[in-house]
């Protein structure tokens, strides 16, 4: 059976209403009646207006929009114009305030006179700023006395009698107490001696009369036989800046052969770029040998290089760099009065890269100074590299002398124009560095400082360019200085020169060396009048000494 819907025709059985309405309004008869096409037309008319009406409505929004966001804009340009006319004006005003201050600099204090010496039984002992014999100076032996009684001194050497002021090393299998850092005495294996509080009046910095300092266990003489360091800075010629000048000159010499010497202009630009590459390339040893052999034998093949003169340098004389005149030496290499000018360039090139690497790396990290300091040791204490049988070092000293001061005796005070200028505080287009710059760059110098004057040559068969009596002197001018004269600059060379370099200077001066580190650690920033942060700097390595090491000073 069929059903209902069925029977209805497909056209009305899909359609829908509205449809069906819309096709019954045009297919009626009326459809072309001129009613009916008013009726349209108003429709068509109304929804046009309808249209226009939503039209503008949506226009006029937007012009709103358009308005607003140009006031937000212009706001923010006024925002933005006042907020740099106040800080011009802001700037101006600190331009003002700084113009109109005047700062006063005092007239430089005359130079002090040298204290007397103080007499034992009638007799000179030695000056405050005498230093003992290190291993590999030339002093004779000689037995020491105090107040005319003969000490009896140990035989062992000075290295390991002293260990008893740090304590005993803990041997092998032991399970309480931490490995001290220098080697231990072996007079009481099973008993950690006292440690002994070294007394300043035992050290060659203070005084050197209550005992007779020990090198390898055998006592040297504390009086006359042993030199005294320098007078003060300001008290003797520099010849070190005089230096300092002829190797300007010297670089300007070389640019004007560059122009007229084609073989010197072809040569001379690669040799320094090489040079500079090599130092700074060097590492801290990671233990494997010959980690820096490389770049030692690249720098030491250039200067050889320069040295036999193949691109036909002018010739110059070496005294003009060098400290003291030197007269020929029977069996040196070099006695001839005149080198080859690119050579003593190059050497002035190479410091330059020491000194910009110590200041540059050094001071955030200051062990990196050591492998640059075995590097000029090497370098300098080449054979080929003597004149008339002394290294050639002062042209690096020239350096050292120009940009750390206090190293070579120089005070200043670091609030004036004339106190930082002799204290080395570097200027950096024509304005004075940041102090935290500055400190930086004396934390490096220091530290490059002792990596080359603690350098051992006892089982090399050439000589130590710079010994460690330099080290000491240096030492000594810093901590003689008195306490009104004491800065900031001082105590940050001071600091850096003793870390992670105490071992190397005991090893080379024993007890004597320990009284030293005494004087400068624990009574040198205690007579400070101002107990600044570089001050309590280096009273804070006493006590990490101390702590790492077992070294007690106080």
């Amino acid at each position: 059976m069929a059903s209902p819907s069925s029977s209805q025709p497909p056209s009305s059985r899909w359609s829908s209403p509205h449809r069906s309405s819309v096709i019954e309004e045009i297919l009626a008869d009326d459809r072309n009646s001129e009613a009916r096409h008013k009726q349209l037309l108003e429709a068509a008319k109304k929804e046009h207006d309808r249209v226009r009406e939503d039209a503008e409505r949506v226009y006029r929004q937007q012009l709103q929009k358009e308005e607003r966001q140009r006031l937000l804009d212009k706001i923010r340009e006024e925002e933005e114009r006042v907020r740099r006319e106040e800080e011009l004006a802001a700037e101006r005003v600190r331009l003002n305030e700084i113009k109109s201050k005047q700062i006063v600099i005092p007239p430089a204090l005359p130079d002090p006179k040298p204290p007397t010496a103080p007499t034992v039984n009638g007799k000179t002992a030695a000056a405050v700023t005498a230093f003992p014999a290190a291993k590999g100076d030339a002093v004779p032996p000689a037995p020491g006395q105090t107040n005319g009684v003969k000490i009896q001194q140990p035989t062992e050497p000075v290295a390991q009698a002293s260990s008893s002021l740090f304590g005993t090393k803990p041997q092998l299998g032991a399970t309480s107490g931490t490995q001290s850092l220098f080697p231990a005495s072996s007079a009481a294996p099973n008993k950690a001696p006292e440690p002994v509080k070294p007394s300043s009046s035992a050290l060659g910095i203070g005084n050197l009369l209550n005992g007779a300092p020990q090198t390898n266990g055998i006592k040297t003489d504390s009086g006359a036989s042993r030199p005294l360091a320098p007078p003060p800075a300001d008290s003797v010629p520099d010849r070190y800046t005089e230096i300092h000048k002829n190797l300007k000159h010297l670089r300007k010499s070389m640019m004007d052969q560059s122009k007229a010497n084609a073989a010197v202009k072809a040569r001379m630009g690669d040799m320094r770029r090489e040079i500079r590459k090599s130092v700074g390339q060097l590492t801290v040893s990671s233990g494997a040998p010959g980690t820096n052999k490389t770049q030692q034998q690249k720098i030491l093949g250039l200067l050889r290089e320069a040295l036999s003169n193949q691109v036909q340098s002018n010739l110059v004389d070496p005294k003009d760099y060098v400290l003291e005149p030197r007269e020929p030496v029977e069996g040196a290499v070099h006695n001839d009065p005149l080198l080859p000018s690119i050579f003593i360039y190059l050497l002035n090139i190479f410091a330059k890269a020491a000194i910009s690497q110590f200041i540059n790396e050094a001071g955030a990290r200051p062990e990196t100074a050591d492998p640059v300091g075995v590097c000029v040791a090497a370098t300098f204490s080449e054979f080929d590299f003597l004149w008339r049988g002394k290294s050639m070092i002062d042209i690096l000293l020239a350096k050292f002398r120009i940009v750390c001061p206090v190293l070579f005796g120089y005070r200043g005070s670091e609030k004036t124009q004339q106190g930082r200028e002799r204290l080395g505080w570097w200027k950096d287009n024509g304005q004075w560095v940041t102090e935290q710059q500055h400190m930086d760059r004396m934390t490096g110098l220091g530290a490059g400082f002792a990596s080359i004057s603690l350098r051992k040559f006892g089982q090399s068969k050439k000589d130590n360019p710079y010994p460690a009596r330099n080290y000491w002197t240096a030492m000594a001018r810093i901590v003689n200085t008195p306490p009104d004269e004491i800065s900031n600059t001082q105590c940050v060379v001071l600091k850096s020169m003793i870390q992670n370099y105490e071992q190397k200077f005991i090893e080379f001066y024993g007890s004597a060396a320990i009284a030293a580190l005494r004087t400068a650690l624990v009574e040198f920033p205690a007579k400070a009048p101002q107990k600044s942060a570089a001050v309590n700097s280096v009273e804070v390595l006493a006590q990490v000494l101390k702590r790492d090491t077992g070294l007690v000073l106080r």
